[in-house]
């Protein structure tokens, strides 16, 4: 039996006109929603799930994937 996939690593937006994944607007990385915002996956101290410092890494997103709240 294959199981389901998680609804929050797959959610999409529309951009464009084309529905797609939610991705970070400064380093490309998907981004996995709450229902009011997006997060990075599994963000571990300022690093991305691959590992990358980056300044967003804890900070909520919009729907087109700019940080709406940096972290102090």
């Amino acid at each position: 039996m294959i199981q389901p996939s998680d609804p929050t690593l797959n959610s999409t937006t529309v951009r464009d006109g084309h529905e797609g994944p939610v991705t970070c607007a400064a380093c490309g990385c998907r981004l996995a929603t709450t229902g009011e915002a997006w997060f990075h996956f599994n963000p571990l101290g300022g690093r991305d799930a691959r590992g990358c410092r980056v300044v967003c890494a804890d900070a909520a997103h919009d729907g087109a994937g700019r940080a709406i709240s940096l972290p102090v």
